[in-house]
Parts: structure tokens; sequence; C-alpha cells
């Protein structure tokens, strides 16, 4: 059975899916919050109408039917699920770019061209 809520298009659909959550019961059992998690924590970058929209789905209205203050809870709760992940695996955040220059004429032997006559393999055919 695919999961065909109120408030859930195709995208996000796919998502929950993808992390496991194919059911309306099996939404119902970790909640907006939970599966807005999930989602996050599977990488993708979902905004908080997701979260209104799952929130919506399980009380049977719509996304923007939902009140301001339960929003906020919401919000707060993701928030702070969210800090108690773990650090992305992978490749760690970029670091700051530096750029190098070279002057042409104190260029180091190794870095002249294959066939630059000024290279030392040339030098030595």
């Amino acid at each position: 059975m695919t999961l065909k809520l109120r408030n859930i298009g195709p995208k996000s659909a796919a998502w929950l899916r993808q992390v496991g959550l194919r059911t309306p019961e099996e939404l119902a059992a970790v909640g907006a919050v939970g599966a807005y998690v999930k989602v996050r924590r599977a990488g993708f970058k979902p905004s908080l109408n997701l979260l209104y929209a799952l929130e919506g789905a399980l009380a049977d209205c719509h996304w923007q039917d939902v009140p301001d203050v339960r929003r906020a809870e919401l919000v707060q709760a993701a928030e702070a699920a969210i800090a108690q992940l773990p650090p992305p695996r992978g490749r760690p955040a970029a670091a700051p770019v530096t750029t190098t220059h070279h002057e042409a004429a104190g260029m180091a032997p190794g870095l002249a061209l294959f066939d630059d006559e000024r290279s030392p393999a040339a030098a030595d055919d």
C-alpha cells in the first residue's frame, strides 16, 4: 500500500517511502515531527511546509489550517530533534578556498610542462 493522504504530494510521498513510511499507520506511529526528522536525516532538504503538511495529514485538515500555536510547537520539537542528530557522514564541510600565485620566472623545475625545454627531463634527452 502506498501513502495517500491529504496534503501529501508526489515528492513528499516519495521522500516518505524512501525513509520507510508507506502507510498512514506508519506515519501516525512516528508522528509529524518524527517523519520530518527522518526525511531530513535521509539527506533531503524539506521546508517547514512538509512539517505542517504532515501534521495536517494526521489531523485530516489542510496544512494551512494548522493553528499557529501548533506550528510553533512543531518547529520547536523538530529543531530540538534535529539538533540531536549526529553530524553528516562523508566529506566534512568545505574549508575556505585559498588561491596561491606562482611567478613564472621562479617556477620550480618539477612544475614545468613535460615538453618545456626548461625542464630537467628535457635536458637529459
